[in-house]
């Protein structure tokens, strides 16, 4: 046999094979099965603690590190298979010099959460604790603070709330009966600055909705409306469709406003105009409003 053919055969190691020692199965009996099961059983039960666990886990690994291979003992197959290809102890395996001489550590994932769960949740720890871009760190905030934060922006949203209400109520008074708008009946520039907001909203609603339906009906092959009602024709027509797009610099000056403004301007205008009390939701017969306890939400409790 050449040494070409010799360092074949020594170098096969997928054909090799380990001949198992003869074993000998000792019977047990019945009382011992169950003392088995029993023992079993409450191994089982007894879950220890995660900490305890990785502890036990690595005491495990770091004595199978330090054990030497038995490769006397023929049913070692792992052992006698390292062995034939030169692995000693404390040295790598392989033929690569520097290579990692302890095996890969498995973390084990808790939970349900996918692979990018975790790098989200260090975001979201990264930026609580301060951290931004440019190595800046945010302004910590004391319970106080930010109980005064939400406070502010809880009392913008309900003044914001309140100005959206006294347009309505002025709108209604204006037009003549309640619920119902004068801008359908006019240009958008001839509505009262005070409540323009309102009834420019309501046309760009209605106008996006005019269009999600010509959309849907010209999908659809359906015959189109042909016939509208003349008073949609001027409200939602040409002339108001031209005024929302127009320049409106009285309405950008009125929308400048904080909400605290806009609804001082309404109570005021309401009371002045129309000898309406915004606060007691009552329109009183003169300008005197006999009975209104005052200007501001404060004087009516």
């Amino acid at each position: 046999m050449t040494s070409a053919a010799a360092d074949d055969d020594e170098d096969d190691y997928l054909s090799m094979t380990f001949d198992a020692p003869p074993t000998t199965k000792v019977k047990e009996s019945s009382l011992q099965r169950i003392a088995r099961q029993k023992r079993e059983a409450a191994s089982r039960g007894n879950i220890l603690p995660k900490a305890e666990r990785e502890a036990l886990d690595r005491a495990k690994l770091e004595s199978a590190l330090t054990t030497e291979l038995d490769t006397a003992n023929p049913s070692n197959k792992g052992a006698l298979l390292m062995a034939k290809m030169g692995f000693k102890k404390g040295e790598a395996l392989g033929k690569m010099e520097g290579a990692r001489t302890r095996p890969i550590e498995v973390e084990m994932r808790e939970g349900r959460g996918g692979i990018g769960l975790e790098g989200e949740r260090k975001r979201k720890i990264r930026e609580l604790a301060g951290e931004v871009e440019g190595g800046e760190k945010k302004v910590k905030l004391t319970a106080e603070e930010f109980r005064e934060r939400n406070r502010v922006e809880v009392e913008e949203r309900r003044v914001e709330g309140m100005v959206w209400g006294a347009m309505k109520v002025l709108e209604g008074i204006e037009s003549g009966e309640d619920g119902v708008g004068e801008g359908k009946e006019k240009p958008l520039k001839s509505v009262n600055v005070l409540y323009r907001p309102l009834v420019k909203q309501r046309l760009e609603r209605e106008r996006e909705r005019r269009m999600r339906y010509d959309m849907d009906q010209s999908l659809s092959r359906s015959r189109q409306y042909e016939e509208e009602e003349e008073d949609e024709k001027l409200a939602y027509g040409g002339e108001v469709e031209e005024d929302l797009e127009e320049e409106d610099t009285d309405l950008e000056a009125f929308e400048a406003l904080d909400a605290k403004e806009k609804l001082e301007k309404l109570v005021g205008y309401l009371r002045e105009e129309h000898h309406y009390c915004f606060w007691c939701k009552f329109k009183y017969e003169d300008a005197e409003m006999e009975g209104c306890p005052g200007l501001s939400e404060d004087e009516h409790g």
